[in-house]
């Protein structure tokens, strides 16, 4: 016989653990349920960069870092508002974690490590009497009342409520394979396909080109694709592209038949300024323009790719670089994912409209955000509003006093 449970969380992410933490805080009693041997483990691959935890700019930009959705006008900011990152700075501090703001305005742990603050967190939970079910994974979900959760290890429950927070698409190798979409698909559960999102970007580049830019990167820089435009970095790679510029432009490269990208190695000069520098210069004399135009190598590399019959050419070519892309790479590379569950699919506490008293959040929902600690905030967010929620479903369905 299957055992009753008050609230299933289903994932052991940020996510999953937030709104564990947060249904815990109003009284509710919390099972937490993850297929692996311990949680949080794309939480210390993402730690290893120092764990970005999020970022110190103003909020009316900050928020504007997350689409809008149609279905939920003005959500993404009701969603920070409740959890904002100065809250999510706070909550560190709250578990023994000192954060600091680096110039780029990211947000990480003084010590820029995960390991402290995510065993400093399981300990608050066990503590909040959250209890840790692991290498539970689901294979088997019919919501309803009650809502039943069965796992590939044998075991069933059924669950007053539940909050599925099991991850997007990519690092599959941490738990967070995208293996639920069929899962709620098979519950007729509107779901866009998972795809690689802050990602790399593949270009067949010419042996000689990839001889002399590969691992130099590309500083100070526009780059457009489309309708957008970013500033920022780029790496040439064996296959293309990586780093943030290419990252922010990922929604947009997915939109075209035939992506491209648009780089303005000079974004602070114009074309006649650059002339000016060099009455006339030819392919042969490219090295020349490298050091008056203080050229990168890796851009003196993409720029030998063509010809040119005067400076004038050359200079145009510097400003508006167009380079053709294959294609993303895997969703297995990519930092995250985009597509999941449609939003027309859930109401403004995350429940499933179909479903009452069950709850999603983080990356399983069709959102996405560029790297920078936007997306470490974005599950934080969606894990408070989904844990509260659940906590008020519960309270006003009278399951728990």
């Amino acid at each position: 016989m299957s055992q009753r449970l008050q609230l299933a969380v289903i994932g052991g992410g940020p996510a999953g653990l937030r709104a564990a933490e947060c249904a815990s805080a109003c009284g509710v009693q919390v099972s937490l349920f993850d297929g692996k041997p311990s949680v949080g483990r794309k939480f210390l691959v993402a730690g290893k960069g120092g764990l970005n935890l999020t970022h110190g700019e103003a909020m009316d930009r900050f928020t504007r870092r997350y689409p809008e959705t149609r279905e939920h006008p003005g959500l993404w900011q009701s969603l920070l508002e409740d959890f904002s990152p100065q809250a999510s700075r706070d909550w560190a501090a709250g578990l023994g974690v000192e954060t600091f703001e680096a110039r780029t305005g990211r947000v990480y742990p003084r010590a820029m490590k995960a390991a402290p603050l995510l065993r400093s967190w399981i300990a608050r939970l066990k503590k909040s009497g959250v209890r840790f079910e692991m290498n539970h994974r689901l294979t088997a979900l019919s919501p309803g009342a009650p809502h039943r959760i069965s796992f590939a290890n044998g075991t069933s429950f059924e669950a007053d409520a539940v909050i599925i927070a099991l991850g997007g698409g990519s690092w599959p190798q941490t738990g967070s394979d995208g293996s639920w979409i069929d899962l709620l698909r098979q519950t007729e559960i509107t779901c866009h396909p998972l795809a690689p999102a802050n990602c790399g970007w593949e270009c067949p580049w010419p042996p000689e080109v990839l001889a002399a830019a590969e691992g130099r990167p590309l500083k100070n820089i526009e780059v457009s694709a489309g309708a957008m435009k970013v500033s920022g970095e780029l790496l040439v790679t064996r296959y293309g592209f990586e780093g943030g510029a290419i990252y922010q432009l990922g929604p947009e490269l997915r939109a075209m038949s035939h992506p491209a990208i648009a780089i303005d190695f000079k974004p602070t000069f114009s074309i006649e300024q650059l002339v000016a520098r060099m009455e006339s210069v030819k392919r042969q004399h490219l090295e020349q323009a490298k050091i008056r135009w203080k050229l990168p190598d890796a851009a003196v590399a993409i720029l030998s790719r063509t010809s040119w019959s005067d400076s004038h050419r050359l200079a145009t070519e510097v400003k508006h670089c167009v380079i053709p892309l294959d294609g993303p790479r895997p969703i297995a590379e990519a930092i995250s994912s985009a597509g999941g569950v449609c939003w027309r699919e859930l109401d403004d506490r995350l429940m499933l409209k179909r479903f009452p008293g069950c709850f999603l959040a983080g990356e399983m929902i069709d959102w996405e955000a560029p790297t920078g600690g936007y997306l470490m905030q974005g599950c934080l967010a969606t894990g408070t509003r989904a844990g509260k929620a659940a906590a008020d479903w519960l309270h006003s369905a009278g399951i728990v006093p």
